[in-house]
């Protein structure tokens, strides 16, 4: 749909059918409904429930709203019962004001006589009670503040009317914890309203009809256990233009590093300041430096440059937002806080700061340029190493053959269940058997026994077997068969911990006079002393002392001497762009723009085959060399850097049993580096054909990963947040909050109790295999080790660490404790191997 206004006001008296005045409204605007709008209006007409799965910037919202208004339309105001008729769930606050503004504007239009509201953490508590009585036509919403709703004694009648459920961004949603949190909320709800309808939105899925499926969820009517979804699709083209801003200098550029500062002055020569321009970097210590460093390079700038990422002030984020979409700010350095669907119609370019990791993250990226039906979206790609120009023509190998990840599935988390029984406890009370025919009617929980559901329940009303004793832990109770919340100050609390998202304790920073900057997390801040100087929402900043829960900072003109550091910094490449990287390994493509890519690699790939070789996607290259740090082996699987963490301790240990040596270890996305300080002859563990296959056979895959890894100070860690989550550890109190230390001593307490007493407990398991599938990706690396297992092996001996091995080299060097920065200690081996720092 293209914008054109047309002047001419709609009567507010107008007459015509919903269809009609929709059709209108529209012309009013210059534009033509799709033919998939029109299909999605039709569906939700037959009743239907299912996904709308479009290209950014095609009209979804109106999609999967016009169906729902028309139906508001059609009912006379007199007639229509008060209560909500449609909720529309978006998975950030960020999202809900882009998404109000949508809606109301047809109904301002048409003067509707249909109320929209928001409802987030953000809304005012005064609203926030209001709502708490009687609820709009329409309310936007998120999935904890829907628990929140849910959790209220008169949810029944605040449900009671609801026609319609619209999910934004499902693909945000899908295969995570608050996923599962939703699925199990719409499951409550069809207790109470059984004829409602839900529609989801989004346009990055590699499997719309799964997503679809796990949305609507389970109908339990038909007896057959079926979802009834429906796929809205369309063939509408937005090509994505993907560029990548090639070094001036290959033979300097760096084989290893992150920041990738080196390409500032390229960067800064490409941009137009007057063109409105995002600059996605993947953590917020990169965006904070970048946005330093061409601010400094650019000093004139100030002023229409500024920096978004989720730990600044709400209100910051929110003045960057809008300052963008008038167009007063051309350009912002941001993280994944801008990835979704907010639209920022002024915005012509993206530029991607190193690699996106995964192909649907560089496609949602690049749609938000020129977020319009039918535009191409140009992305440019700034390389912080050599190697990263390779994952640029793979992901544009992948998005051309619509390669995009599969999303995973989560399936009966114990932790999720045990918040939304407390939670449905405290709205209204239940049934066993209905909670039970509920929940399983989510599709991510239709597999669950009721000998598992009846194991959380019991865990939530007494503590299960082993907390009895702690009325702490007694939740919930009953009255012949049916459960309500023990007491008013559990419902309280049991409110103020709703939610699945888990995350380090965050901490305010301040200015000593009180303006508040934004949060860092508690860690960071414990690990500094007074003086320390760090970058922080743009500036830097000194440490003037620590007080109750913040850091309070005064400004410094000095350099900073600490990074600030958060948590999920380090993303590994995804299993299509790995599979995008192997098969680009040797591309030959008459893509012109591949071609200036693979020119720009020469050097690196001449170094490579001098040294070694380069391996086809059929062959798995492994090189040894001695230096004088002892006998390395490098092992280059190209499957990202979670499943070699896994893979590398699996194959020492394995190693380890045919040939006894202490190794150490390290990793990258691209491949694996073991180390013996000994003498040790990797090669004949290779050549050799049974050990071979053996060190690459799935049998004993399990055992053999246990035995390798610390699995119990892993789960450790993992339970602490299944165990806040599932409420047996509180972090909110009123008028305090407990630390992530506090949380994982209390956790650590319960995981040795049900370790030595309950060695059955259903929340210890889930956190073995949570830590599995989330630190090590198992599913993934056994797919892995299949494949390399048929793989033809190239064993090359080599006189020093190769361009594919030296990033290895250097991930170990400086992972371990130094004074010496990492810039300082690659520069050193790149001068002992003559390799560009």
């Amino acid at each position: 749909m293209t914008a054109k206004l047309n002047t001419n006001p709609i009567a507010k008296g107008q007459l015509g059918t919903p269809l009609q005045r929709i059709a209108q409204w529209f012309k009013r605007y210059g534009w033509q409904p799709w033919p998939y709008q029109k299909k999605a209006w039709q569906a939700f007409k037959k009743g239907q429930s299912g996904l709308i799965h479009v290209p950014t910037g095609a009209g979804k919202t109106y999609a999967a709203l016009m169906g729902p208004l028309m139906q508001l339309m059609a009912q006379a105001p007199s007639k229509r019962q008060q209560g909500l008729k449609v909720l529309v769930i978006t998975p950030l606050r960020s999202l809900s004001r882009d998404t109000e503004k949508a809606i109301q504007q047809p109904i301002q239009d048409m003067a509707l006589p249909i109320t929209v509201e928001t409802r987030t953490g953000d809304t005012k508590q005064s609203v926030r009670r209001r709502q708490r009585l009687a609820l709009p036509d329409i309310l936007i919403t998120t999935p904890e503040s829907f628990s929140l709703l849910l959790s209220y004694a008169n949810a029944q009648e605040l449900f009671s009317q609801l026609n319609c459920v619209i999910v934004d961004e499902w693909h945000e949603l899908v295969g995570s914890k608050r996923g599962l949190q939703l699925e199990l909320n719409l499951s409550r709800v069809k207790q109470f309203n059984a004829g409602f309808q839900i529609w989801g939105m989004s346009a990055t899925l590699a499997d719309p009809q799964a997503a679809a499926d796990v949305i609507v969820g389970i109908s339990n009517n038909t007896g057959e256990g079926q979802p009834q979804a429906t796929v809205i699709d369309a063939k509408i083209k937005r090509p994505i233009n993907i560029q990548t801003l090639l070094p001036p200098n290959m033979e300097t550029f760096p084989w290893a590093g992150h920041m990738g500062l080196r390409m500032l002055p390229s960067l800064v020569a490409a941009l137009e300041i007057n063109q409105s321009t995002l600059i996605f970097t993947n953590t917020r210590a990169q965006a904070e430096r970048w946005f330093q460093e061409i601010l400094a390079a650019k000093p004139e700038w100030a002023g229409l440059i500024a920096l978004h990422h989720g730990s600044l002030d709400e209100k910051n984020r929110r003045f960057v937002e809008d300052a963008l979409k008038s167009g007063l700010i051309k350009l912002v350095v941001c993280t994944s806080s801008l990835d979704l669907g907010v639209d920022f119609p002024l915005v012509e370019h993206v530029v991607q700061i190193g690699s996106p990791k995964g192909v649907a993250r560089l496609m949602q990226r690049a749609g938000r340029a020129k977020h319009r039906v039918g535009e191409t979206c140009n992305i440019t790609c700034v390389p912080t190493n050599a190697l990263q120009i390779l994952e640029f023509t793979a992901v544009r190998h992948a998005v051309e053959h619509k390669k995009v990840e599969a999303k995973p599935s989560y399936n009966n988390a114990y932790d999720v269940l045990a918040q939304h029984i407390v939670t449905c406890a405290a709205g209204g009370g239940f049934t066993a058997s209905d909670l039970y025919t509920a929940v399983t009617s989510a599709y991510s929980y239709q597999s669950l026994t009721r000998q598992q559901f009846d194991w959380v329940l019991e865990l939530v009303e007494h503590g299960g077997s082993n907390l009895k004793a702690y009325p702490e832990y007694h939740k919930i109770e009953h009255n012949q068969g049916f459960y309500t919340v023990k007491t008013p100050r559990l419902e309280r609390l049991h409110r103020m911990n709703i939610g699945t998202i888990s995350s380090d304790s965050q901490m305010a920073v301040r200015f000593a006079k009180g303006k508040k900057l934004g949060y860092v997390e508690e860690g960071f801040v414990a690990k500094l002393k007074r003086g320390d100087r760090f970058v922080f929402a743009g500036r830097t900043l000194e440490l003037f002392r620590v007080e109750d829960d913040a850091a309070l900072v005064k400004l410094s003109k000095a350099k900073p001497n600490v990074v600030a550091k958060w948590s999920g910094s380090r993303m590994p490449i995804s299993e299509s762009l790995g599979a995008a990287m192997r098969e680009t390994l040797n591309f030959d493509s008459k893509n012109t723009q591949a071609k200036a890519e693979f020119k720009a690699l020469a050097p690196v790939f001449h170094a490579q085959k001098a040294l070694s070789s380069v391996p086809t996607n059929n062959q798995l290259l492994v090189e040894t060399c001695k230096t004088r740090e002892g006998y390395h082996c490098f092992l280059f699987p190209f499957e990202g850097r979670i499943v070699h963490e896994g893979l590398a301790p699996l194959l020492a240990l394995r190693i380890a049993k045919n040939a006894r040596t202490s190794l150490s270890l390290s990793v990258d996305d691209y491949g694996i580096e073991l180390l013996s300080k000994h003498p040790f002859d990797f090669e004949v563990q290779f050549s050799q054909e049974l050990a071979s296959k053996a060190l690459f056979s799935q049998n004993n895959l399990l055992p053999d990963i246990l035995e390798s890894i610390n699995l119990s100070n892993l789960a450790k860690r993992q339970f602490r947040d299944i165990a806040r989550i599932a409420g047996l550890t509180q972090q909110n109190f009123p008028g305090k909050r407990h630390s992530a230390r506090q949380l994982q001593t209390s956790a650590s307490l319960l995981y040795d109790v049900f370790q030595r007493y309950d060695p059955n407990n259903l929340l210890v398991s889930q956190a073995h295999q949570e830590t599995l599938e989330q630190f090590f990706e198992l599913a993934r690396l056994a797919r892995c080790l299949t494949r390399l297992g048929s793989q033809q092996l190239i064993i090359n001996h080599t006189e020093r660490p190769t361009p594919f091995a030296f990033p290895l080299i250097a991930e170990r060097v400086t992972s371990t404790l130094s004074n010496e920065s990492a810039a300082e200690i690659l520069k050193k081996l790149a001068t002992q191997w003559d390799i560009p720092a």
